[in-house]
């Protein structure tokens, strides 16, 4: 056990070392974008790096791991994030959604353990709910976990709660669990979280028109505008007239 310990060790210094070089090789004004114009939230760091040159170094950095048992992945994800090093979220959160359909049903715990300690923007709320979104595809019973986050103090928490399901949705699954999270989530006071609500019932809608357009006019009196003008934003005109009429 200890002899694993010092490998994986070694292996996560050897990964962010890397990592670092790789961005420092990058770092220059071509590839910077500034993000807070995105973000109400104050970013530590508003100018970085395009979202497009991460992506291209985390896909050849994986490349020369993803041999490894996805639980040892996994475990690299911990340790960037744990370094707290500058991108080390979109790298972990990257990596993990490169391993969908390969979780263990433990993996529930660290996904929601990362939400709560790592997130602070709308930005990775989404980013990791990509793959709890993932996940609950592949074990949709356990979406029912989603619930209790519907309550949480947490904002990232509830959004997420929303936003995890946003993959379900767009394969036309998990449709009474979406209803089930619309429900507590629809008039929450924090417009993050009622755009998230929205944007899982639009992308409900493409394949549940329906029964999403169905649920938005019986809550139509109570559901605010930011939750409304999200859910319907992909149905006909002629159905989104009829959801906004006074």
């Amino acid at each position: 056990m200890q002899t694993k310990q010092r490998s994986s060790s070694r292996g996560a210094a050897k990964l962010l070392e890397d990592l670092r070089s790789d961005l420092a090789s990058q770092d220059t004004d071509a590839n910077r974008r500034n993000y807070q114009r995105f973000f109400k939230e104050r970013l530590a760091e508003p100018v970085g790096l395009s979202t497009a040159v991460l992506r291209k170094i985390s896909n050849r950095r994986f490349r020369e791991y993803r041999q490894l048992p996805v639980q040892d992945i996994l475990g690299l994800c911990d340790a960037l994030l744990a370094s707290r090093e500058r991108y080390s979220r979109f790298f972990a959160f990257d990596w993990a959604d490169k391993l969908k359909g390969k979780y263990h049903k433990s993996d529930l715990t660290r996904f929601h353990g990362w939400l709560m300690k790592y997130v602070d923007n709308w930005g990775t709320c989404d980013h990791v709910c990509s793959p709890l979104g993932h996940f609950f595809c592949q074990y949709p019973d356990l979406s029912s976990r989603l619930i209790p986050w519907t309550r949480s103090q947490n904002r990232w928490c509830r959004r997420a709660a929303a936003v995890s399901l946003t993959v379900a949705a767009k394969k036309g699954e998990l449709i009474d669990r979406i209803l089930e999270i619309a429900d507590r989530l629809y008039d929450d006071p924090d417009d993050l979280v009622q755009q998230g609500c929205g944007w899982m019932l639009k992308e409900a809608s493409g394949k549940h028109q329906g029964p999403i357009f169905d649920y938005v006019m019986s809550k139509r009196d109570t559901m605010p505008r930011t939750t409304l003008r999200y859910a319907i934003e992909k149905m006909p005109t002629g159905l989104r007239r009829r959801a906004m009429a006074p």
